[in-house]
This record gives structure tokens, C-alpha cells and sequence, in this order.
């Protein structure tokens, strides 16, 4: 299985493609990064890739797979990535 990109290559990535240096590639990931948290509540969506999203999780029932007991698993929010269909077809074909 080959290995995920690192964070310097994806900024020389998009440095390369943009035709800019690498300190403005990261500064610019930096800047998405930065605004994607600010907005993440409301909805962020980076087009062509995919929507970061709140989500709320009702309480449900678990189970400790050390001793098997059962365990509550109370009501929470949760950040959740919703990949665009435009990022599928790409990748999926």
C-alpha cells in the first residue's frame, strides 16, 4: 500500500501546479485550514472535493469488547467530511 503524502509535498504539489513558491502554496493551505475551522459550523465546503459538516449523534448503547459489558454512549457533535460526487467519480471512475 503506498503512502500518504506529506504535508511538504502537498505544498510543493500546489506550488507547482499554481506556478508559485512554496512558502505561498503553505500559506495558502494555511489560510484554508485556518477558515475552514472558523466555519466549520455553518458548513464548509471546498468545491470539487467535499463539505465539512456538524453532525449530532443520538446516545446509543456499546459494548466493551474487554469484558463484553455494556456501556452508554451519551449525545455528542461530530465534525464530519462529506466527499463531493464530482471527488468520487474522479477517484472511483
Amino acid at each position: 500500500m503506498a503512502k500518504a503524502m506529506t504535508k511538504s509535498q502537498i505544498v510543493a504539489g500546489v506550488a507547482e501546479a499554481a506556478e508559485i513558491s512554496k512558502k505561498q502554496a503553505g500559506a495558502a493551505l494555511e489560510g484554508l485550514t485556518k477558515l475552514a475551522y472558523k466555519n466549520a459550523k455553518n458548513g464548509f465546503t471546498v468545491p470539487g472535493l467535499g463539505k465539512l459538516v456538524l453532525v449530532n449523534r443520538k446516545a446509543r448503547m456499546g459494548r466493551n469488547p474487554a469484558t463484553g459489558a455494556e456501556i452508554k454512549i451519551p449525545a455528542k457533535r461530530v465534525v464530519k467530511f462529506r466527499v463531493a460526487k464530482a471527488c468520487k467519480d474522479a477517484i472511483l471512475g
